[in-house]
C-alpha cells in the first residue's frame, strides 16, 4: 500500500472540492448584486448585505482551504521520505483531529446554528432579519454539503493510515 499516493490523492481530491466553495462564493455574490441591481422590493433590497457577505466568507474558506491543501500535496513528499512512519503517525493524528472536528462543528454546531435561525425567521419580522437568516440558513447548507463529502473523504483516509500503521508494526 503506497501511503504517499493515498495522501497525495486524499489531497488532490480536497483541492478539487474545494473548488466548490469558490462556485457557490461566486453565486451568492451574483445574487448579492442581482438583489442590488433588480431588488425593488424592501425584502429583495434586504438580501443585498447577507449574500454579500456569505458570499465573501465562503470565498475565505474556499481560498483558504484550496492554498493550504494545495501546498499539503507538496509538504506530503519531503515528509515521507524523511521518515515514513512519523509521517504516518502525523497525519493519523491529523486526520483523527479533523474526523473529530467534524463531528463538533459540522454535525452538531451547524445543524443547531440552522434550526435556530429557521425558529427566528418565525420570530423576526423586518426584511433584514429575515434575509439574513435564510441567508445563514443557505450558506450553513453549503458548507453541510461540502463538507460531508469531505468527511467520507477523510474517514477513508484515516482508515488506510490505520491499516498502514498496521502494516509498518509488523
Amino acid at each position: 500500500m503506497d501511503i504517499l499516493k493515498i495522501a497525495t490523492d486524499w489531497a488532490k481530491a480536497e483541492v478539487f472540492s474545494t473548488r466548490f466553495f469558490i462556485i457557490f462564493a461566486i453565486l451568492f455574490l451574483i445574487a448579492s448584486v442581482g438583489f442590488w441591481q433588480l431588488g425593488k422590493t424592501e425584502i429583495a433590497k434586504a438580501y443585498i448585505i447577507p449574500t454579500l457577505v456569505a458570499g465573501v466568507l465562503l470565498l475565505t474558506i474556499g481560498l483558504g482551504l484550496f492554498y493550504t491543501n494545495k501546498s499539503r500535496i507538496k509538504q506530503f513528499e519531503e515528509a515521507y521520505n524523511n521518515n515514513a512512519v512519523t509521517f504516518v503517525e502525523a497525519e493519523l493524528e491529523r486526520a483523527e483531529s479533523t474526523l473529530k472536528e467534524y463531528k463538533n462543528v459540522v454535525f452538531t454546531t451547524i445543524p443547531i446554528i440552522i434550526a435556530t435561525c429557521a425558529l427566528l425567521i418565525i420570530f423576526l419580522k423586518t426584511p433584514i432579519w429575515r434575509a439574513s437568516m435564510i441567508t445563514t440558513i443557505a450558506m450553513l447548507v453549503v458548507i453541510l454539503l461540502i463538507d460531508g463529502t469531505a468527511h467520507g473523504r477523510i474517514d477513508a483516509y484515516n482508515k488506510q493510515l490505520i491499516a498502514v500503521k498496521n502494516q509498518l508494526k509488523n
